[in-house]
């Protein structure tokens, strides 16, 4: 069998990008290793709205969870500051029927998609699957962060999060927990659902996922869990080259998840979109230059944003407890109220970096960075 295209993965990068090809009247496959769309469910879920538009998706009432009117970042000694989330226009997405809607729309389009199928290898421009060889005369890979673990395992970190339900998750607030002990270089996370349900999960450099959750819960509460997800997350920023001759690189698999949260809805779904035009056009012209603007689209539309986003990773990870504390007592209301007319909704990085710049907590900011701080700063 033969398609223009073959789309490495079932997610929302590849599936974006398989509506695009499909849009345009290429032939377009879809391979999933798992045996059904949106399974499992990784992420939280979070997206803004006006994301959610750029990527053409209008929520079904399977997909819509919640909104998000809060969010509250807690130091590692106990103190809380609460963000107003509601300018921010912040949604809860299930991430399982979000999968399944673009995966419609690419069905809808001409795409096909095959479950329970796992793409091995390349072998002269076929695509080796566990259902056989495939050609092809583009493969896209959006196999996700999984496949950058034999590349650069520094950028990887391990997650674990639970969906669970508990009648401590409150309804529209989201809860970060910065501590550089148990979660270096991360956080933990509460993001409610509806129903009284949500995901509760950790991240770290260097721990056990899945103990430091399990000790989180047990501080929290009783809960009931729903189901289990242990994932590596990326946090090193895009890849040098998401083109390379005809194979393209989409989403998660191209460091296109966030540096500071590993969260990739809406710049991982442009990175699909754009490739998926890119290819189109390749597959028009023969042009590798076509190709590759789909690099050129995303570095122009996030590079700057990215780049932001990785020096302040490089800080976040060189502070210890007692630096967050001083950053934190250093708050006065005006500085919070200011953080919650920032657009940005990555609540705590967007508090911190505000607190790094915000007059009171500068001093505390130029003792711990020093020269670092004033070249984000300038």
């Amino acid at each position: 069998m033969s398609y223009d295209v073959v789309v490495a993965g079932g997610s929302v990068a590849g599936l974006f990008c398989a509506r695009e090809i499909a849009a345009r009247g290429h032939s377009v496959l879809v391979i999933e290793e798992d045996f059904e769309i949106g399974t499992p469910e990784h992420c939280g879920g979070l997206v803004s709205a006006s994301g959610l538009e750029e990527l053409g998706i209008i929520p079904s009432g399977k997909t819509f969870d919640s909104q998000i009117v809060r969010a509250e970042i807690s130091s590692p000694n106990g103190k809380k500051i609460t963000i107003d989330a509601k300018k921010q226009n912040v949604a809860v997405i299930n991430r399982r029927e979000l999968d399944k809607q673009i995966a419609h729309q690419a069905q809808k389009n001409g795409a096909e998609i095959r479950v329970k199928t796992s793409f091995k290898e390349i072998r002269e421009n076929k695509a080796i699957t566990t259902s056989g060889e495939i050609d092809f005369k583009i493969l896209v890979d959006a196999r996700g962060a999984s496949a950058l673990v034999q590349k650069d395992r520094t950028g990887i970190l391990q997650s674990a999060q639970y969906e669970i339900y508990a009648d401590w998750i409150e309804k529209g607030k989201v809860e970060v927990n910065l501590d550089a002990e148990k979660y270096p270089g991360f956080f933990s996370w509460i993001i409610p659902s509806c129903g009284g349900t949500g995901k509760v999960g950790v991240a770290g450099r260097s721990i056990n996922a899945m103990q430091a959750l399990e000790k989180f819960l047990e501080q929290k509460g009783k809960c009931s869990i729903i189901r289990k997800v242990f994932a590596p997350v990326w946090v090193n920023g895009p890849i040098e080259n998401f083109v390379s001759k005809n194979i393209v690189t989409v989403g998660d698999a191209a460091g296109q998840s966030k540096p500071t949260t590993a969260g990739g809805i809406y710049s991982c779904g442009i990175g699909g979109i754009y490739a998926g035009r890119a290819i189109s056009k390749f597959l028009e012209t023969k042009r590798q230059d076509d190709l590759e603007s789909y690099q050129k689209a995303w570095v122009e539309k996030f590079g700057k944003e990215f780049e932001r986003q990785l020096f302040a990773r490089k800080m976040l990870e060189r502070l210890d407890n007692r630096s967050i504390d001083a950053i934190f007592d250093s708050l006065t209301p005006e500085m919070i109220a200011d953080m919650s007319n920032n657009d940005d909704f990555d609540f705590h990085t967007s508090a911190i970096i505000k607190m790094l710049g915000l007059k009171g907590s500068l001093k505390v900011a130029q003792t711990i960075f020093g020269a670092e701080i004033r070249k984000l700063l300038g």
